[in-house]
């Protein structure tokens, strides 16, 4: 977790005019209005390093003192801990605080972002004040061009790999999988390819690498053939499912495993960083992503997170027939696309109005600052009708006044991986007086944000956020939103945290 920052300017009138300077490279609109594929300049770092800080800010939070105003991540749109969080609660029990992950808490609902017309992003900044003095939240929103099944997209090549170990002949996993594998098939295209591997205690290749086109036949005897084994070796699945992902590559396709287990892995090789190492090339020398979909009651969530971020790619959690249609049907051939490679954000705070901030979440996808333009170091892959979010607490200086923030996002084109970089910029007087005055998305992302913090109590992930409600007057916000919005996710929030609410310590 990015520790708060507490940031003391050194500088008088000649940092304000350094800063003033690089305004030329900043945008000081809420949103990005740039030309797609924005300067690619490597020397627009934006504003000036701050002096040395205090070890406690004056709010009693803990803060690590820090040379830099810069906060560089890798962009993330996994949804799964999100999604395996509300099952738990609707089990009766309380999610583990260390498969709770805020970032992915607030990607799995809808934005209001603008979105670009072509490849790359929009970036849109806004914030509004909590509670406490001083203390704001800043939304950072990216997002792609909308999701248009009509559009002619690149073919696809997908090795599906399915976890046939004993745990999943439980009802909503290997039953479910085959279902929606099934459907899934028939709405792909003629000019995509599918491969079938299974694993168990050993790894198979049912089907190798088949156009649809006048096969779709043989895809469905091999889903409908899958039948539950013994143990977990999913390292011999991954591995088997790269092999032949690579032998049934296509040049001008999207080459993609995707994996299907709920990542109880107990036999074999069962450290993420050693099945990766042992796929590595497959990885690099192929571009062979990963979409990992996790599944059951019980679930392998750091392993599967761990693979997904290591091995170009993302997770889903699924745990009824509606969410397993909307990924296997709408997610996954949305991800068969790409519109953006190792894509990274980075927000240069101005030190001269901001005294400390903090990015919930992202714990396992900071990037070093000075890495942010260096194009060999892995980012985040992001397909059309994606949307991500970076939320920060930000406590401003009394009385600030002038620019805050300005985020800038850059990625590489999918298909030349020429780099393209798009900003946007917040200032101080554009903050709403209050995140429950702002925008119903804004508040959305809020209470999102703060359920997620309520679930990591108690955990050593840095100080609760500024302004948190109740979990009881959570339930109750996001109860109204989901009337404003007519919004069933949202809807499903409210439930969550009430449930969530009922195991809230009292007093």
């Amino acid at each position: 977790m990015e520790r708060y920052r507490t940031h003391r300017s050194r500088r008088a009138r000649a940092a304000l005019l350094a800063l003033t300077a690089a305004g030329g490279l900043l945008l000081t609109a809420c949103a990005a209005s740039g030309p797609e594929g924005g300067s690619n300049s490597a020397d627009h770092k934006g504003l000036p390093a701050p002096g040395p800080a205090p070890a406690r800010g004056d709010q009693g939070y803990e803060s690590a003192p820090s040379d830099d105003h810069l906060s560089t991540f890798a962009l993330d749109v996994d949804t799964a801990s999100y999604t395996y969080a509300r099952r738990t609660l609707a089990d009766g029990r309380m999610p583990d605080p260390s498969t709770v992950r805020p970032e992915e808490f607030v990607n799995s609902f809808r934005q209001d972002y603008r979105r670009p017309e072509g490849n790359g992003f929009t970036v849109t900044v806004d914030g509004a004040r909590t509670a406490r003095p001083d203390w704001s939240l800043v939304r950072v929103g990216l997002a792609t061009r909308a999701a248009d099944p009509t559009r002619q997209r690149p073919p696809a090549a997908l090795t599906f790999v399915i976890d046939v170990s004993g745990s999943m002949d439980e009802p909503g996993r290997l039953d479910l999988a085959k279902q929606s594998l099934n459907t899934m098939t028939d709405r792909l295209r003629d000019d995509d390819s599918v491969a079938v591997v299974t694993f168990s205690q050993h790894a198979e290749t049912v089907l190798p690498m088949t156009r649809l086109g006048g096969h779709r036949g043989a895809v469905h005897d091999a889903v409908d053939g899958l039948a539950a084994l013994s143990s977990t070796n999913l390292a011999a699945g991954v591995e088997t499912g790269y092999a032949t992902a690579v032998d049934g590559l296509r040049k001008g396709a999207t080459n993609r495993v995707v994996l299907v287990s709920d990542a109880l892995a107990n036999d074999g090789e069962t450290s993420p960083d050693a099945i990766l190492r042992r796929i590595g090339s497959a990885r690099r020398e192929h571009g062979v992503t990963l979409f990992g979909v996790g599944v059951g009651s019980t679930y392998g969530d750091a392993l599967m997170e761990r693979l997904a971020d290591k091995g170009d790619g993302h997770t889903v959690y699924v745990s009824g027939a509606d969410e397993a249609r909307r990924v296997f049907c709408e997610q996954l051939p949305q991800n068969i696309e790409l519109t953006a490679r190792d894509a990274k954000a980075q927000v240069a705070f101005d030190p001269h109005t901001v005294a400390e901030f903090h990015l919930v979440g992202y714990d396992d996808r900071k990037v070093s600052d000075d890495d942010f333009r260096n194009d060999r170091v892995d980012g985040g892959e992001v397909g059309p009708g994606h949307t991500v979010t970076a939320l920060y607490a930000v406590h401003t200086r009394p009385g600030a006044d002038g620019h805050l923030a300005t985020a800038t996002v850059r990625w590489l084109d999918p298909t030349t991986r020429a780099p393209h970089e798009e900003s946007g910029a917040l200032e101080a007087g554009a903050l709403h007086d209050s995140v429950w005055e702002a925008s119903p998305r804004f508040q959305v992302t809020a209470v999102v944000a703060y359920f997620a913090d309520a679930l990591r109590a108690g955990t050593d992930h840095g100080p609760a956020l500024p302004g948190a409600p109740s979990l009881a007057r959570l339930a109750t916000r996001a109860a109204t939103l989901a009337d404003a919005t007519e919004d069933q996710d949202v809807r499903a929030l409210a439930d969550a945290i009430r449930e969530a609410s009922h195991s809230e310590p009292t007093g």
